[in-house]
């Protein structure tokens, strides 16, 4: 199937489903599937609703306000506290799916009072094969994947925001604050906090896509392979280390595999990727 093949499938399903709300964090897949909806069904017929909390950093949060603006969504900010449940705060292998349970309630709860007929997540068909907590929540709170549903892979996704001139087409993925935490590692407002201004800081030096780990009192930093000789030299090394251990770590570590996404997932036995 071509590119079109699948957007035209994209928009079918949409028709059929009438009036939605978006799942938007402001990220390439619900920024892609906004606009479809947008274009697709009319902003009359849209609602993005973006979850905040502390696990959502600022420059990813002011990214999405912009974006929809530039869409034309209408957007409700919804105020989540994953963070107060222990089942989430524990950092669990399944604590995606607690984070997306409390989220998707909510917005279940924003369609109905609103009279919007589904609630639906930019959940794509690349992510069908990969261990997503948050799936097995959108299939138990019966929120929808479109993108999904139309064979759109993250490629497919990234060509088709750059013919609809989405600033996000080439941005790098970018999950939530909680994902850089080590599993069970208490998740704490106090530790989102020094991941966000650690990763804020590599971003102001110029680094593109990397992850900033949190193994409590140890940041192991991930850049692209060829990004790490310019984090080791003398005065980025420097002001690095500096920044990183006045947000409070106390050893600094860079992570000469390189960065790849999902790699706190690496050291997961299969039966713990086997949710309940």
């Amino acid at each position: 199937m071509t590119f079109q093949d699948k957007y035209n499938s994209l928009a079918a399903i949409l028709k059929k489903l009438d009036k939605v709300v978006v799942a938007y964090s402001g990220g390439v897949d619900s920024t892609f599937l906004l606009k479809a909806a947008v274009d697709t069904l009319g902003t009359e017929n849209v609602l993005a609703c973006i979850g905040v909390s502390s696990s959502l950093g600022k420059s990813q949060y002011n990214r999405a306000i912009e974006c929809a603006a530039n869409i034309g969504a209408a957007l409700e900010e919804v105020e989540v506290h994953e963070v107060l449940d222990t089942k989430y705060s524990a950092n669990n292998p399944d604590r995606c799916f607690h984070c997306k349970s409390h989220l998707y309630t909510v917005l279940q709860n924003i369609a109905e009072k609103k009279g919007f007929g589904s609630v639906i997540c930019g959940c794509n068909f690349d992510d069908m094969d990969d261990f997503r907590p948050g799936n097995k929540a959108a299939r138990i709170y019966g929120v929808l994947s479109p993108l999904a549903e139309a064979r759109m892979t993250k490629d497919d996704i990234r060509n088709m925001s750059r013919q609809f001139n989405l600033p996000t087409a080439d941005i790098p993925a970018s999950p939530c604050l909680a994902s850089r935490l080590t599993y069970g590692l208490e998740v704490t407002e106090q530790r989102l906090k020094q991941v966000e201004e650690a990763e804020d800081f590599l971003r102001k030096l110029g680094f593109v896509e990397f992850r900033v780990r949190h193994h409590d009192t140890i940041a192991r930093i991930e850049v692209r392979p060829e990004d790490i000789e310019k984090v080791s030299t003398e005065s980025v090394r420097q002001k690095i280390v500096e920044k990183l251990k006045s947000v409070g770590f106390k050893y600094i570590t860079v992570d000469l595999q390189g960065f790849r996404s999902g790699s706190l997932n690496e050291l997961l036995t299969k039966e713990q990727k086997t949710l309940p």
